[in-house]
């Protein structure tokens, strides 16, 4: 689906003039209505052609949840840098269906399509193998939620505003050990993906950093839905806690069996977690789920208040972390093309290399001279059928 929006005054006509438009085909600097090399800085920055921005989310597929709030999270920032002047934008949301073969198709078309940046795709094994397309072409890809060790190393073209596994996993163990007294547990992880695979090695490295014995560690795969046997296993061992690395549709079910077979321990999980329908589903089983987060909704910083306060508006529901991040992330690309006042590939690729103490939703966000994000991550625990702040 293809969403248009632009930072100028006379919005609806630019819309109609540019929803049946493609990008011009090439990176020559020409937008769908002038050149993509600006005057000014900042808020001063004017650009008289439209700057095309692509995303690849998961809209269908096993990741299809977060990337509906993705979608949700990008159509919100469009619609409130619509209403600022000097740079135009053309959004192209592209669904990758979860599938790696679909998203380098996707890239292949962003590159040759004239697309200035592109954001996504949703999952970490996706991003893999869809990045070097971009990377070898000299096309800038902002990762939104990719947490995985790795992902940035793929080239210099390569950026993301989510935090990885290493900066907060190792904060949520270190909390729960303190706050549940943990001296023995059990690891679950879904071993076919690379996300996961990541959050694993994080854990089992964070656990033994803080003195945490791994009783048992016991791997699924990621289209698992019937944890039960496995689960009886780790019962046997009698853990303090379950330490699981899943993506969502995973660990609802498991989450869920776990209480059904009398499983009372404390269940720590990554950042597939990460995600209100752990609660909408799982219900009262999800009660006292820890969970490390690269956003805090609970924050009461101006940025973050306006974001919850504008996202209810608009969807009738509160933001995820995905939702956030993504949010963020259009934000964080209008920010590099200002810097340099280009929607050029180059120009905007040096513009993130900039980003620093940039107030956003997620925090004082800044990108690392590794092109990852720096800002401070939170430990939750579900309360109340909410994420509240671990304390």
């Amino acid at each position: 689906m293809r969403k248009t929006f632009r930072t100028a005054a006379l919005l609806s006509a630019s819309v109609l003039l540019l929803a049946g438009c493609s990008s011009t085909g090439d990176d020559s600097g020409s937008g769908a209505d002038g050149g993509l090399k600006g005057s000014g800085s900042g808020d001063t920055c004017t650009i008289e052609g439209t700057v095309p921005v692509a995303a690849a989310l998961s809209l269908t597929g096993a990741a299809a949840s977060y990337g509906e709030s993705q979608q949700k999270g990008l159509e919100l920032a469009a619609e409130e840098l619509s209403e600022q002047d000097g740079v135009k934008y053309e959004l192209t949301v592209e669904d990758d269906g979860t599938d790696p073969r679909q998203a380098i198709g996707l890239f292949e078309q962003f590159v040759s399509d004239g697309t200035s940046l592109v954001i996504g795709p949703t999952l970490s094994n996706t991003a893999f193998q869809a990045q070097p397309v971009a990377q070898d072409a000299g096309l800038p890809v902002l990762a939104i939620s990719n947490t995985a060790a790795g992902i940035t190393e793929q080239g210099d073209f390569i950026f993301r505003d989510s935090l990885t596994e290493a900066q907060v996993i190792p904060q949520t163990i270190k909390a729960a050990t303190e706050k549940q007294d943990l001296k023995k547990v059990v690891v679950m992880y879904s071993n076919d993906d690379a996300f996961t695979e990541s959050g694993y090695d994080v854990m089992a490295q964070s656990l033994e950093d803080n003195g945490v014995e791994i009783a048992d560690t016991i791997t699924f795969s990621v289209k698992d839905t019937d944890f039960r046997s496995l689960l009886t296993a780790a019962k046997q061992q009698n853990p303090d806690a379950l330490v699981v690395s899943a993506l969502i549709e995973a660990a609802i079910p498991l989450v869920t069996q776990a209480r059904e077979l009398g499983i009372d321990a404390p269940i720590i999980g990554g950042n597939g977690f990460n995600n209100p329908q752990l609660m909408a589903d799982a219900g009262e089983a999800a009660e006292g789920v820890i969970v490390g987060a690269a956003w805090n909704s609970a924050s009461e910083s101006p940025e973050n208040t306006a974001f919850m306060e504008a996202f209810q508006e608009k969807y009738d529901s509160a933001p995820d972390q995905f939702a956030a991040q993504a949010y963020t992330g259009l934000k964080v690309v209008d920010h590099a093309v200002r810097a340099n006042c280009s929607g050029e590939r180059d120009d905007i690729r040096d513009g993130l290399t900039k980003v620093k103490d940039l107030p956003t939703p997620l925090g004082s966000f800044s990108i690392n001279e590794n092109r990852d994000a720096e800002h401070d991550a939170v430990v939750q625990i579900v309360q109340d059928g909410k994420f509240a702040v671990l304390n």
